[in-house]
């Protein structure tokens, strides 16, 4: 546990200051100072053994209940209050946790559809039920709070997600809800410019790792609807937001932090600077690790791959098949790197002026590209597939990562003539596009399909001119959140794309509803197709 002391020992001492925030939309940039200490107390650490008691023990179903729990009282008084107890002939640590947190509830479970309604009706509906007001400081609780209104995927996640919230302004987009868009943005402004980066969420479990760098693309969809100012708001929050993920930079052989040297230049990896389990999903890492005797490089892959969004999926995996074999900061992701080549891109129009800034810009962004012609592009396959940097070789694994490089328009005609052929003979299914082509009971796997990569596919194709496929994937994917819809009144994170009668599966936690980004690229997908 003492990695983790230090890391948020460090992130408290880098965030002290006395902060004024300033933001609207008519600045020029985003200045940052606060008047609040930023005091974040990891709650594994704060509890102790007490902590570790209850996640092992199973007292919620849900790993994630108990770091969303509140205390009602100061941690150490909890936890010696637990070391009087705990012998005693009749104590219920259940119990005792209720008597000493309040439980959080779901979102919108038990939100009740009209089944008057249309789907996009009902998405409509759906917005004040997952909106968050800003936040106020709240004792004892996990929650970083926001200065903005926000809204959060649904279900279990109960906080703003970094990559989920993109595909969900989507949708926002629809609604012309651009204040709202607008405020989520400055919230992830103030996330970079006192944390230094964006967390997986807003909570102080996920402060050691990002998600898929999508704030660029957030700006970029507010600014086609403001105007280019927009740029010049949070150009400050995307450089710093880009040092983060170039951290390690200057690395002559081998990697650290999220940059991996190679012959072409600097690429870039996940990676989660932690070492020990993920607080949220304590149980399920701990188990898996003692299972196979594994140590800190094993509980840093599995937080990485949390940090790459598709936790968990074969794409990660030594052995294509088992997370047992999981290997994910060996791994240069084709997504990441395409990812951070459009954050290089938005940049280039932030920075207009700075001549040495724009010519770091663009070799790296030409770095990237010959990268993964040389080492992601498999000819024969015709195909982008994931590459081992250890091991110098691709992953083999075909997953819809390979659709980045044409949402980003860094592939040629011929590769992206190449990846639309392979995604209409083996992704295209029934009720849209499938993951990866493996069966591994992963949630990032077949058979489940998932509302942002159907996104980035159809932009992906359509960018190249494969309108038809394009179309067909959006109108499966439609009619199959309008059938689910229809039988449960419900729009849910993940779809059976294969059989449109089943749920998706897999995972560490059962299906949630809400949700935020099926919500949004349904209603974007609806546009489209009209």
């Amino acid at each position: 546990m003492k990695h983790y002391f230090l890391i948020f020992l460090l992130i408290f001492l880098s965030c002290k200051g006395d902060v004024k925030k300033e933001i609207s939309s008519s600045d020029a940039s985003i200045t940052i100072q606060e008047s609040e200490t930023l005091n974040i107390v990891p709650i594994d650490e704060a509890l102790g053994e007490l902590f570790v008691a209850v996640q092992l023990g199973e007292v919620f179903p849900d790993s994630k209940t108990f770091v969303d729990c509140t205390a009602k009282y100061p941690y150490a008084e909890i936890l010696s209050e637990y070391k009087d107890q705990k012998n005693t002939s009749d104590f219920d640590l259940k119990k005792f946790v209720l008597e000493h947190f309040e439980v959080p509830m779901s979102i919108s479970s038990n939100f009740k559809s009209d089944p008057d309604k249309t789907a996009a009706e009902h998405v409509i509906s759906l917005w004040p039920v997952l909106k968050r007001e800003s936040d106020g400081k709240v004792e004892g609780s996990t929650l970083l709070p926001l200065p903005e209104p926000y809204i959060v995927p649904g279900g279990r996640f109960r906080e703003v997600y970094y990559w989920d919230s993109y595909f969900t302004m989507l949708g926002l987009v629809e609604s012309k809800e651009y204040e709202l868009i607008e405020n989520m943005l400055d919230n992830f402004s103030h996330l970079i410019l006192t944390i230094g980066h964006i967390p997986n969420g807003n909570r102080s479990y996920y402060v050691t790792r990002s998600q898929p760098p999508f704030f660029s693309q957030m700006v970029k969809l507010l600014a086609q609807e403001k105007g280019n100012d927009i740029y010049q708001k949070y150009k400050e929050a995307l450089r710093k937001e880009y040092e983060f993920w170039m951290d390690g930079s200057t690395v002559q052989n081998g990697a650290k932090n999220h940059c991996v040297a190679t012959p072409q230049g600097i690429v870039n990896r996940y990676y989660d600077k932690g070492d020990t389990p993920r607080q949220e999903s304590y149980k399920e890492d701990f188990n898996q690790v003692q299972e196979v005797n594994g140590g800190e490089k094993m509980y840093r892959d599995l937080r990485s791959g949390a940090e790459s969004g598709w936790d968990y999926s074969s794409r990660w995996f030594a052995d294509s098949e088992n997370i047992e074999t999981i290997e994910t900061t060996d791994i240069v992701p084709v997504d990441l790197n395409a990812l951070l080549y459009g954050l290089e891109e938005v940049l280039m129009l932030c920075y207009t002026d700075d001549v040495k800034f724009k010519e770091r810009l663009k070799t790296s962004m030409n770095d990237r590209i010959k990268f993964l012609d040389a080492n992601s592009w498999n000819p024969v396959e015709g195909v982008y597939e994931d590459y081992n940097w250890v091991k110098k070789e691709k992953t083999g694994i075909k997953s819809l990562a390979m659709v980045y490089p044409l949402f980003f328009k860094m592939a040629s005609e011929e590769q992206a003539n190449s990846v639309a052929n392979i995604i209409e003979v083996h992704f295209l299914k029934s009720g849209g596009v499938v993951t990866t082509l493996n069966y591994t009971g992963e949630q990032w796997d077949a058979p489940n399909g998932w509302a942002p990569l159907q996104w980035m596919t159809i932009v992906g194709l359509q960018n190249y001119g494969h309108t038809e496929l394009a179309k067909t994937i959006a109108q499966r994917w439609v009619t199959i959140n309008e059938k689910v819809y229809r039988n449960t009144g419900k729009f849910v994170e993940k779809y059976n794309v294969e059989d449109m009668g089943l749920e998706g599966g897999g995972g560490e936690y059962p299906v949630q509803d809400g949700f935020g980004w099926s919500n949004g690229v349904y209603l974007a997908l609806k546009s489209y197709l009209e």
